[in-house]
């Protein structure tokens, strides 16, 4: 019990530190920095076979906007969908994006498409956050709703492949982690791909 109080006690302190870290990235990223982002995604992207579906999300704030990566894919015939938020404690879902279609707002200030869009499985996750390591381990606000969703993925034995989305300076020794934290197999920035899932082999 006080081993997850101390562990919700430091995230909660790194949060502060990295909503700073990347308000302060992101003010200061220039156009040759998103340029490098994009590629560096749409390289690692093509390095992952057999895929056809991908989930991605509306920015908030200074979160990495994916709209070009996924504007390019879907020209490319790939399956672009976003999250949506159902409710506390549950994983999430995904339906079909259409950048011609209306979104509606989530309860966390998030965007999605309606519900009668055409509900989709993502082969592949692309997931926002405020800190990672180099174990694949990132911070987002809390909510745990993204490692619900590749907790119950691993459950059903359906593959997916996630890759965090960020700034390098983002970038920390250790992100505290428990055993409901899920670390994510790549870490895209505009510096580089960082192959977690062979990192935590070399380590081994």
């Amino acid at each position: 019990m006080n081993s997850a109080m101390n562990i919700d006690d430091e995230k909660r302190h790194l949060r502060e530190v990295a909503r700073e870290t990347r308000k302060h990235a992101a003010a200061n990223a220039v156009d040759g920095d998103h340029a490098a982002f994009q590629s560096n995604l749409l390289q690692a992207l093509s390095q992952l076979a057999s895929w056809q579906t991908i989930s991605g999300y509306i920015a908030i704030g200074d979160e990495i906007d994916l709209m070009p990566v996924l504007g390019a894919l879907r020209g490319d015939g790939k399956l672009c969908v976003l999250p949506v938020v159902i409710e506390k404690a549950q994983p999430l879902i995904f339906r079909e994006w259409d950048p011609e279609a209306e979104l509606e707002t989530g309860p966390l200030n998030t965007h999605h498409p309606m519900a009668d869009s055409a509900p989709g499985e993502p082969d592949i996750l692309l997931v926002p956050l405020l800190a990672f390591d180099k174990s694949g381990y990132r911070l987002g606000w809390g909510g745990g709703f993204y490692d619900r969703t590749l907790a119950a993925y691993h459950q059903r034995g359906r593959s997916i492949t996630s890759i965090g989305v960020g700034y390098a300076a983002q970038e920390v020794d250790q992100v505290p982690h428990d055993g409901y934290d899920v670390a994510l197999d790549w870490i895209i920035t505009e510096t580089g791909v960082m192959n977690t899932t062979a990192n935590e082999k070399a380590q081994a």
